[in-house]
């Protein structure tokens, strides 16, 4: 049985987005009697986890691990993104945006300690949302993501760490290199790891890697 208290919840993002956003939000064990104020992790799926069905979303990463009954110390928002849509178009970014606050404002959150991570297409979505306001966040991890731009300069003050496998052919390993390849000498908090001989699937290992959640955890803004 797991303990988290898992609630799902709809947001209309925008009055000018014709569709609303549903998401999933896992709060941790002691949540309710507690008077303190948690991390928040924001977790954005790929594109296979798409539509209107919010089981979709513990298919991988964070969701899944919490649905087989991993303890996080941590709330986590795992919204879906609908059919047909990709997190990284700036109408998703701006929809994501007013997501975000309005959780923010809804439940228990340390403000100083928000974080960000997403695969595949959510690693774009990450990308492009934290590009956008990284003032939002205090850290970030993408997976076997990428962006649609070229200059990640706001990106330069936020902890980031990147993932790929060397021999994803969906997303090869090169749209990670080049966020990090321009971050390197600017950015004081920039990490990439390359799985040797790991394809697209980077995100089994890297989720249920601790190290990655202490990391996060250890910054704040």
């Amino acid at each position: 049985m797991n303990d988290n208290q898992i609630l799902d919840d709809i947001i209309k993002t925008d009055v000018n987005l014709p569709y609303e956003i549903s998401f999933r939000t896992y709060l941790p064990e002691g949540y309710e009697l507690s008077s303190a104020n948690f991390p928040i992790i924001f977790f954005l799926h790929g594109v296979g986890e798409r539509g209107n069905d919010l089981d979709l979303v513990e298919t991988h990463g964070i969701p899944k691990l919490i649905k087989n009954n991993k303890k996080f110390p941590f709330i986590t928002v795992a919204p879906q993104c609908p059919p047909f849509e990709w997190w990284s178009r700036p109408e998703m970014t701006k929809s994501l945006i007013n997501l975000v606050e309005k959780v923010m404002q809804t439940f228990k959150v340390d403000k100083s300690r928000v974080y960000l991570t997403g695969m595949s297409m959510g690693g774009y979505g990450s990308i492009a949302l934290a590009n956008k306001r990284p003032d939002l966040f205090a850290a970030m991890i993408a997976v076997c993501g990428g962006a649609d731009f070229d200059n990640f300069e706001n990106l330069k003050k936020l902890p980031i760490w990147l993932f790929h496998g060397s021999e994803d052919d969906v997303h090869p390993a090169r749209r990670s290199e080049k966020i990090y390849n321009q971050l390197k000498d600017i950015s004081p908090d920039i990490k990439l790891t390359i799985y040797d001989g790991i394809d697209h699937n980077s995100w089994d290992i890297t989720y249920d890697n601790d190290d990655i959640y202490d990391w996060l955890l250890s910054k704040n803004n």
